[in-house]
């Protein structure tokens, strides 16, 4: 088996799917027997709907998000009956989607999202699935991994052999501590129950709708999160460990007695779903590699969003992985997984930190928006050829999103037309490498296919301006975006990132995109 991956979450789901994009095999280990029955987290950032949009899922994320479509806010009040003291909105939600970008973020529920990401990966019939299988044992050679697989149910042990494997089993990772990467929880952290419950709390969802409320019942702040704005919603009530308390203090019971008190109705009906708790923590893994085993997801890092941070995790290492696996990438390429993405766990970890500072009190305007940080992304790595160019200089990083063509940078999202229909550049880049350039770039086209037939990597190339089949930039915006002349080129990686560009056409095209290609993907 080429990838083993261990985790059935929205994480593992996803590197599965992707790794059949790319014709990879795979099989994916979850202890659990099916998808969450828990609303977990539910907040998708723009980022993520646009990679749904690229493999095909944003129909279908929106419609299981619709009952959250009118959320678009955050509400403070003492209960969730009471009267508000604040309403503001809630980060992308009420964003312009000509704002930088094709799509809008959602609120969709990880146990409506997980069975759409897993329909999706069984429908390539390449990867395959094994719920209610726990791995116990994990070893390590030079040539692969070999773990033992336990069937939790007849308790039946597989040896199952892989190339690599990707660990995305979640906060308390099993396969992070068999391979010993530290991974420190500060011990303050504050904790929650996450009480799924059931209630007919339909007035308040159709008349005062919000994703979040903030409340402040006499038990102590927590937040109501809503889950379908009629009778399913979400209590983060209060929990606190480090005074004693267990989790198995939250019985039935008690749990009714929170929920009530923190909607502010003595004598609701609620049925008490699930109840899980969870920490505020933030921490990044020591490592992100150690050998042919990769950590994705909480099992590498925690904190805010970080479902939207797994996700791009994945996105980052199915096609490194896949390049490998094809012998078009030297094994280096590997090493840039890590150093592009801890980075920005650590930046993620920085501002969930100053968020959980801040307190509930909304005051802190980067603690519902991030669009900056995460459309903003420019990593730094072998994987990169610096062009000298600067970042674009903005008042705020988090909030703030300047588009730019920059090596390192996210490809900046702009509308085209071809045969008449309109499509995003960012649906482009998909599978393959993607070489863009302008209507004087007729060169470039013959150097993508030399580099394709000299490397042997996927590889296309997009003429932008003009007629006869080309991309129509109608508004003329290609230019001076992408920071190139009408002869100049633009490399864009599988994963939508800028790897290379040069502003104008050279006296051997075929030479200069060969050697930036060997250089990108580790190949000496």
């Amino acid at each position: 088996m080429p990838v083993l991956i261990v985790g059935g979450g929205p994480v593992g789901l996803s590197a599965s799917l992707l790794l059949s994009r790319h014709g990879v095999r795979s099989l994916l280990v979850e202890r659990h027997p099916g998808t969450s029955v828990h609303p977990k987290a539910r907040g998708l950032n723009v980022r993520t709907l646009e990679l749904f949009r690229l493999w095909g899922l944003e129909e279908a994320v929106r419609a299981s998000s619709l009952v959250l479509q009118r959320a678009v806010d955050v509400v403070w009040a003492p209960t969730l009956v009471a009267d508000e003291t604040r309403r503001a909105p809630y980060g992308g939600a009420r964003e312009r989607l000509e704002d930088g970008s094709p799509c809008a973020s959602a609120g969709c529920a990880q146990d409506r999202l997980e069975p759409v990401l897993l329909e999706a990966a069984r429908s390539y019939g390449i990867g395959e699935f094994g719920f209610g299988q726990e791995m116990t044992a994990l070893r390590q050679e030079d040539e692969g991994v070999t773990a033992t697989v336990v069937d939790r149910a007849g308790g039946e042990e597989t040896m199952v052999r892989a190339g690599y494997l990707v660990a995305a089993d979640g906060a308390r990772s099993a396969v992070r501590s068999m391979l010993g990467i530290r991974m420190d929880l500060p011990s303050t952290s504050p904790h929650r129950m996450g009480i799924y419950f059931r209630a007919d709390l339909h007035e308040i969802g159709a008349s005062r709708p919000a994703l979040l409320y903030f409340v402040s019942p006499p038990e102590g702040a927590g937040v109501i999160a809503a889950v379908n704005l009629a009778d399913r919603w979400l209590y983060m009530a209060p929990f606190r460990p480090q005074q004693g308390e267990r989790a198995e203090d939250f019985d039935t019971v008690r749990c009714v007695q929170l929920v009530r008190s923190a909607v502010g109705i003595e004598d609701l009906s609620v049925e008490v779903i699930a109840a899980l708790p969870w920490a505020l923590a933030a921490a990044v893994a020591d490592r992100f590699r150690k050998g042919r085993v990769f950590l994705a997801g909480d099992a590498a890092h925690l904190g805010w969003q970080g479902l939207n941070v797994g996700i791009q995790d994945a996105h980052n290492l199915a096609w490194k992985l896949a390049a490998c696996l094809a012998g078009w990438a030297g094994p280096d390429l590997l090493d840039t997984y890590g150093a592009e993405r801890r980075p920005f766990a650590l930046a993620m970890k920085d501002d969930h930190d100053r968020n959980l500072a801040a307190g509930g009190t909304g005051e802190r305007q980067e603690q519902f928006s991030n669009r900056g940080r995460v459309l903003g992304l420019s990593y730094e790595s072998s994987a990169v050829i610096p062009d000298g160019s600067p970042l674009p200089q903005v008042a705020n990083p988090v909030v703030d999103y300047v588009p730019s063509a920059r090596p390192g940078s996210r490809a900046p999202h702009m509308w085209l037309w071809r045969d008449g229909n309109r499509l995003s550049t960012l649906d482009l880049y998909d599978t393959c490498f993607t070489l863009l350039t302008g209507p004087a770039g007729s060169a470039w086209q013959d150097a993508a296919e030399r580099a394709k037939d000299e490397l042997g990597l996927p590889v296309t190339c997009h003429t932008i301006g003009g007629a006869d089949g080309r991309l129509v930039d109608k508004i003329g915006d290609w230019p001076q975006l992408y920071g190139v002349a009408a002869d100049g080129a633009v490399l864009v990686r599988p994963d939508g990132h800028v790897a290379w560009r040069t502003p104008t056409a050279s006296s051997d095209p075929a030479a200069k995109l060969t050697t930036a290609l060997r250089h990108i993907l580790s190949r000496s």
